[in-house]
């Protein structure tokens, strides 16, 4: 490999790790939400996975089942990782022009 090549293959790598950081910095402005138990969980995230919020309809407090509150607020947290995954999945595939890279979604 001659040293234009590796030099513009170093080019390529920095340009493709200052998108990613661009891209990253777009999934933290980016939500998304999840509601289950017809919106009587409900949760937002940010695009890194980070949960902003969880709301928890007083009519189900009030139920006093703590068994069904659990099986909601799981539903909701499953719910809301898979969305934050296909939203990062869609961020990422735009750097990578739809290839799937190995190892670049995590599951």
């Amino acid at each position: 490999m001659s040293i234009k090549n590796f030099s513009n293959l170093f080019k390529q790598a920095q340009e493709m790790q200052s998108r990613m950081a661009e891209i990253q910095q777009e999934l933290a402005r980016k939500t998304v939400e999840a509601s289950v138990g017809g919106g009587m969980v409900k949760m937002t995230a940010n695009g890194l996975n980070q949960v902003l919020a969880v709301h928890i309809d007083k009519d189900l407090i009030n139920l006093q089942d703590r068994e069904i509150l659990e099986d909601l607020v799981l539903g909701a947290v499953n719910e809301i990782r898979r969305k934050v995954k296909e939203l990062s999945q869609d961020e990422m595939s735009k750097l990578t022009g739809g290839i799937k890279v190995p190892g670049l979604f995590p599951s």
